[in-house]
């Protein structure tokens, strides 16, 4: 009797827990019966029940999903082949139609694979490689551009903002039917291909270094303005200096000039003596210990000596 009470629990409990099943908040649930769906798709969480061993339980997420592309090689309109690597996001709109057009998510990766992968080629082959880099009409920084380089920035009418939501808006349309939507699509990664972007780095390269030549050369030519007028302003010091040393060399000459005449007027013992101190300097300016002179007792020079 209690072994048979045990295996009447056991089935109970068996057939219990084939019955009931727990929707958790980020699910939503479609039942299938031999494959295929039963009433409506369950998006409220809690407990629910089912038939056992007839009824599945099919789960998909509600939360917002990733989709990530792989880098694809494709032309531009103006046949530049370039990296193009996009992401998406997306959720299921409604599980009971998207379980009937795609089964699971692996089957919706592969479906937008070939939606998202086959718009973003239309919409790369449809532009040129300038709308896809460039989002604005941006003018240079100032000195980044000749004036005559400036004109070469030839002005965009989409820009890769207008491409994404092209790529987005095309793309949602061909969802509506797959029970899905896509929310946002996104260019990850836009680059060229190694030869081309090899190139286009030695471009990058030579145009700094002509732009830091033309830097280079207006500096020096700075320099050189300023070292020219270093110069003639030092020119110009120098020789007002010298004007201002003879002139003020010539009126002491002039002073003393007129003090020696001054003087020597004054009166007759005043020249005697004053004829007698020059004489003394003349002596220790022309005499020396090796100088011979042969002088008259008459003369004027000897006159002092005596």
């Amino acid at each position: 009797m209690r072994i048979a009470t045990i295996v009447v629990g056991v089935i109970l409990l068996l057939v219990l827990r084939g019955t009931i099943y727990v929707v958790q908040e980020p699910e939503q649930v479609v039942i299938t019966q031999f494959g295929k769906p039963v009433g409506d798709p369950i998006t409220d969480p809690g407990l629910k029940f089912k038939i056992p061993m007839i009824h599945k339980v099919n789960r998909f997420d509600k939360r917002f999903l990733e989709w990530d592309g792989a880098a694809n090689e494709l032309p531009t309109r103006d046949k530049r082949f370039i990296w193009v690597d996009s992401y998406a996001r997306w959720r299921i709109t409604d599980p009971l139609l998207f379980f009937q057009r795609l089964r699971d998510e692996r089957g919706a990766q592969t479906r937008l694979d070939d939606i998202l992968d086959g718009e973003t080629r239309n919409a790369i082959a449809k532009h040129d490689l300038v709308e896809l880099i460039r989002s604005t009409n941006r003018t240079p920084v100032a000195g980044e551009l000749d004036p005559s380089e400036e004109a070469t920035l030839d002005p965009i009418s989409y820009g890769r903002e207008t491409i994404r939501q092209e790529v987005l808006r095309t793309a949602q349309s061909r969802t509506t039917d797959l029970g899905i939507e896509i929310l946002d699509i996104q260019f990850k990664r836009i680059n060229y291909v190694e030869e081309v972007q090899r190139k286009v780095y030695e471009r990058m390269i030579s145009e700094r270094r002509r732009i830091a030549d033309r830097f280079r050369s207006e500096g020096e030519g700075e320099a050189s303005r300023i070292r020219g007028e270093k110069e003639r302003e030092l020119k110009s010091i120098q020789s007002e200096a010298y004007r201002l040393a003879r002139e003020i060399r010539g009126d002491a000459d002039a002073a003393a000039t007129h003090i020696y005449a001054v003087a020597y007027d004054r009166s007759a013992d005043s020249r005697a003596f004053y004829q007698f101190l020059k004489t003394m300097e003349i002596y220790r300016t022309a005499l020396d210990a090796e100088t011979q002179l042969i002088l008259s007792t008459d003369g004027e020079f000897y006159r002092y000596l005596k």
